[in-house]
């Protein structure tokens, strides 16, 4: 699996942003009856289904690719970068979305959001140079902001209330065949084609989906909730907030990557802009993670950035330092779909209700000992599966943290304080992704990271810079295990013996 995008634990979350929308005319009648693949829902469940396994595939196939490409452009120093711009912008898009869809309904967020996505992966995969590829990959997570809300109100608005854990279940599943199919097709790819195939070839499936999509929600979901209602005009606060701390993300990325005294000054900018966003977009007390919903919000940020920037290093560490290919590389991933996918479920169950707190615990818990495990195999002496193992065990645990935070801040969230919230959810997550992520891309580029870069292509490993890699991952166990610690505030009040 990568981290680029949304996995199925995190489609939960984003779902409670859609959950706060109006309802729709098919969504706003008590009906019992019908299914996600009835007559009236059929050809739109099938559409954006097909929207999220694109995205799904595309998540995978470039996380495969990413290290070859790296080293192709000269970029590996740079390789954290490559990820958190994606991040970055699609903070903005999510806001931007959120408003585009309220004030003339989801379609054209939607439309728009698929085209800078194509154009961004177009972009990437023609690319001459590391910072070239990196602007596609900002463009196309602008696009990914737009498209992954637009999805979720779509799914409020044009399916009834009791239809909507059915096409949730679709969408989470939707990433399982990925997970598999995606590091195999791309690594496969990378060997024989290019790297520059996958990025290049994903845009021509974009039209399929959308063909499917777009004019079932034009017919079920599309102008606004309420078409009697006056449009309600942008709130212009909100979305400078949000250029903000995406400009301020990206300026603290940039200063960890260049590692020179004149990056203060970046980093200075960075954080003069961020402090006063995220006081401004996240609950008061997220913070200093006072009980209750301040610490649902940032637990969540902490379990996703903690996990996804380590990740992100995890095929480039097996290709690098112990010679895989990088569709082995890819494939030790592989199996993390399906543990995530397991988490989500386990997590859903009826008499894991009264135990849920104990177990986000034990969650983050398993979520920091398998990022520790990871870098063992720096050690010539332990076999690479280790990896593929620890990324299992990390994967269930985040299956169930994740989806388990989605579940506490609607039950902790008054109807009225819904939306901001789960906005602030969302923020936390990808704020954190940027954030890590340059922590980490500092330590590897600070320790020699970037030399290792020329054992990409020749699949021989370098052995040569180990601490590189190991001053990304642990420092993150430590994060994840502050997690945990994290999770024990998640009730209101304190557990009584």
């Amino acid at each position: 699996m990568s981290a680029l995008e949304p996995r199925d634990a995190d489609i939960d979350a984003d779902a409670d942003v859609a959950a706060t929308h109006s309802p729709g005319p098919r969504a706003a009648y008590d009906d019992t009856k019908g299914s996600v693949l009835d007559g009236d829902h059929r050809a739109l469940s099938i559409g954006i289904v097909s929207v999220v396994l694109l995205i799904a595939f595309e998540a995978t196939a470039v996380g495969t690719a990413m290290p070859v490409a790296a080293r192709e452009l000269n970029g590996v120093s740079v390789y954290a970068f490559a990820f958190s711009a994606y991040f970055t912008t699609s903070l903005f898009g999510m806001v931007l979305a959120g408003q585009w869809s309220d004030r003339r309904g989801p379609l054209g967020s939607l439309a728009t959001g698929m085209t800078a996505f194509a154009a961004g992966l177009l972009l990437s995969g023609t690319a001459a140079s590391m910072w070239m590829f990196i602007l596609g990959r900002a463009v196309q997570g602008l696009g990914g902001g737009l498209v992954i809300v637009a999805l979720y109100v779509v799914v409020s608005r044009a399916y009834a209330e009791h239809l909507r854990p059915a096409i949730m279940a679709a969408f989470a599943a939707s990433w399982v065949v990925p997970s598999v199919v995606g590091p195999l097709a791309a690594g496969t790819i990378t060997e024989h084609l290019g790297w520059r195939w996958v990025f290049v070839g994903i845009p021509a499936l974009v039209v399929i989906p959308l063909a499917l999509a777009l004019p079932a929600i034009r017919r079920t979901a599309s102008g606004p909730a309420d078409p009697a209602a006056p449009v309600a005009p942008w709130d212009r606060r909100q979305i400078g907030l949000a250029l903000a701390i995406s400009a301020g993300a990206g300026l603290l990325q940039y200063a960890g990557q260049e590692l020179r005294w004149l990056s203060l000054l970046p980093a200075a900018a960075g954080v003069a802009l961020l402090v006063p966003a995220i006081r401004g977009l996240l609950p008061r007390g997220t913070v200093r993670a006072a009980r209750g919903l301040p610490s649902v919000i940032l637990l969540r940020g902490i379990a996703a950035g903690s996990f996804i920037a380590a990740e992100s290093f995890v095929p480039l560490m097996l290709v690098t330092q112990r010679g895989l290919s990088v569709t082995l590389a890819g494939l030790s991933l592989a199996v993390g779909g399906l543990t995530w996918a397991l988490g989500s479920w386990i997590q859903s169950r009826p008499w894991t209700e009264p135990y849920r707190e104990r177990l986000v615990v034990l969650g983050m818990v398993l979520v920091a000992l398998a990022i520790a495990a990871a870098p063992s195999v720096l050690i010539a002496a332990v076999p690479v599966w280790v990896v593929a193992a620890a990324w299992a065990v990390g994967c269930l645990g985040m299956g169930a943290v994740i989806a388990s935070t989605s579940v506490l801040l609607m039950k902790l969230s008054p109807p009225e304080e819904a939306g901001a919230n789960s906005a602030a959810l969302q923020i936390s997550d990808g704020l954190s992704n940027v954030l890590l992520l340059a922590a980490g891309g500092a330590a590897f580029a600070a320790l020699g990271g970037g030399a290792v870069g020329h054992a990409v292509s020749s699949h021989a490993a370098t052995g040569s810079h180990p601490a590189a890699f190991a001053a990304v991952f642990l420092p993150m166990a430590g994060v994840a295990a502050v997690g945990a610690w994290v999770a024990t505030r998640l009730r209101t009040e304190p557990t009584r013996a």
